[in-house]
């Protein structure tokens, strides 16, 4: 260690005086926030939408593709400049015609990214005067009652494999109102046939799973249907594809609701479904047979909130 007296530093005051940032330094105006903001989201649809709304915000109000610069340039407005430009854009999108789901969805992508940026120390206001649109929150997803349900469900053929496929899904829809994203997740270790039950992945709810009870019925259902498949391994879709083009392949959601459709078509039925509308009609029925017990409906549904459930209760 160095001699003091002649004013020169010592190499102790040198090192604490050095800023450490060996891991953990960061440019701000380097950062691509947008991209930081995006990360911090589970699914991969929230993330595209989120990016999506937010490129035509800046495309709108500047005329470019958003870029570092102009994202920084709006995150560092005072607080009423950029209140009213979130209110000129909401006004442009309320005189393009769009509904009112529309536009709050666009609004609320640009609340996030200021909500993150301020998280992170790169804006300093909110933008909590810009109010959303009153709006419904679900849209008419009425569905059929369990009668008509049943003559879908005799439309399977369960001598053929897309027959005892389609059965077993069908009776998934109906008594564990799955989404049809939840179904297009499942891999065969989910299905625990001793213990009558499914493992799913909700909706929002990342790697959490939960197990739902199943019936014997449709235990048996889903037995049958991986009875008729061969050198099954745990990772394997529980529920695959039997198109020749995607032979083998997991069973997306939009492939699921295409068969719902068909499925409907074929019972000679004309009300357009889809596994939305069949969950919404598994609501409306355990509130009726229950007489509107509303804890039944949040289990059966598992939504959260009573006010959900009321919402797909058809009755």
């Amino acid at each position: 260690m160095s001699d003091t007296s002649d004013g020169t530093v010592t190499s102790l005051e040198k090192s604490l005086a050095t800023p450490i940032e060996r891991y953990f330094a960061a440019d701000e105006e380097e950062q691509d926030i947008i991209t930081s903001m995006l990360a911090c989201y589970r699914t991969e649809s929230t993330k595209r939408e989120y990016r999506k709304d937010l490129n035509k915000f800046f495309k709108e109000m500047t005329g470019v593709e958003p870029n570092n610069d102009s994202v920084l340039e709006f995150l560092h407005l005072s607080e009423k400049r950029a209140v009213a430009v979130v209110l000129k854009y909401k006004g442009k999108l309320l005189e393009q015609g769009l509904k009112e789901a529309t536009v709050n969805r666009r609004i609320t992508s640009i609340k996030s990214l200021v909500k993150f940026a301020r998280k992170v120390g790169v804006c300093t206001y909110s933008l909590e005067d810009v109010e959303m649109e009153k709006a419904v929150a679900y849209r008419d997803t009425t569905g059929v009652d369990a009668a008509t349900y049943s003559t879908v469900v005799r439309t399977c053929d369960r001598t053929t494999k897309i027959g005892k496929r389609d059965y077993a899904i069908l009776r998934l829809l109906w008594e564990n109102g799955l989404r049809r994203g939840e179904m297009s997740k499942l891999s065969v270790k989910d299905f625990d046939p001793h213990g009558k039950r499914l493992r799913i992945f909700g909706k929002g709810k990342g790697n959490n799973d939960e197990w739902v009870k199943l019936s014997a019925q449709t235990v048996a259902a889903i037995t049958n249907w991986l009875d008729s498949r061969s050198r099954l391994i745990a990772n394997d879709a529980l529920f695959i594809s039997l198109d020749n083009n995607t032979w083998g392949h997991r069973l997306s959601g939009n492939a699921i609701r295409s068969m719902v459709v068909r499925r409907f078509k074929a019972a000679g039925i004309d009300k357009v479904m889809s596994p939305h509308r069949i969950r919404h009609s598994g609501v409306t029925t355990v509130l009726e047979i229950s007489d509107g017990n509303i804890t039944k409906g949040k289990t059966y549904s598992r939504h959260a909130k009573a006010e959900t459930v009321m919402v797909y209760d058809d009755n």
